[in-house]
């Protein structure tokens, strides 16, 4: 074997293993950011579902409150229901663990129904006692009787406190044509429609409309979950491709 040929042989795996080693970095960087993007945007409070009928009847709003801290657990949850465009008729699901003290506040402007004209309506509810650990999360149910019809969407502001005092103040909206706040507030999108048609429980009983409406929400997560799987395993192909071009250079005389 020849001096020429064991050089340049020895120059082609130094630049196979070169290549190999940023491929892989780039894999990892990719994959972490993609990953890291994907924990960001399911770490903020949510309501489910996303939207319902103006005016809509006899339904459930449940708040999601996800624990993203590592050396805290949340032990504290306050969401304030706005008093301007008042949600009527709340009900508390009883969550173990929890305790939940409901405030009600005197209305500026009485909503008059046909049961008759409210004057009062709940402004905020406080869950405590219980606790959501590191990667865990929450789901707080809230009935309602009735959603506000002249308005276009409802922003619950929520706060979180952890077990180490810090408080995570979900209380941002964002304005039109901007991104999403850090913090983003719960936000229920009210939709043109027929009250009754919501995605909210029938008249007669009936609970298969909210559990649809929540499936679809977690459709909507699981489609950008593999969409951001997809791109993960897309890097890696990458990746596998570089090596495989670098061994094929790297086998020839």
């Amino acid at each position: 074997m020849s001096t020429t040929y064991t050089r340049k042989h020895t120059r082609t795996h130094s630049r196979a293993r070169t290549t190999l080693r940023r491929a892989a970095t780039l894999t990892a960087v990719t994959a972490a950011g993609l990953l890291a993007a994907a924990g960001a945007a399911s770490a903020h409070v949510t309501v489910h579902p996303e939207s319902y009928a103006k005016g809509a009847t006899d339904g459930v709003l449940t708040f999601r409150v996800p624990n993203e801290e590592d050396t805290a657990s949340t032990g504290k949850v306050q969401v304030f229901l706005p008093t301007d465009h008042p949600v009527l008729g709340v009900l508390v699901h009883p969550r173990d663990g929890w305790k939940a003290k409901v405030t009600t506040t005197k209305l500026k402007t009485p909503v008059k129904t046909d049961d008759g004209t409210i004057t009062e309506a709940v402004s905020e509810i406080t869950w405590t006692g219980g606790k959501i650990g590191a990667g865990q999360y929450e789901d707080f149910d809230v009935a309602f009787g009735q959603l506000p019809e002249d308005t276009g969407q409802l922003t619950f502001k929520t706060l979180q406190t952890y077990s180490d005092g810090k408080v995570v103040r979900w209380i941002e909206e964002p304005a039109a044509g901007d991104d999403e706040p850090e913090n983003p507030a719960p936000l229920l999108k009210l939709t043109a429609g027929d009250g009754d048609a919501a995605p909210a429980a029938s008249k007669n009983g009936s609970d298969s409309a909210p559990k649809t409406a929540a499936a679809s929400g977690a459709s909507d997560s699981t489609a950008r979950g593999i969409g951001i799987a997809g791109l993960v395993v897309g890097a890696l192909g990458l990746a596998a491709a570089a090596f495989a071009i670098v061994r094929s250079r790297s086998a020839r005389p």
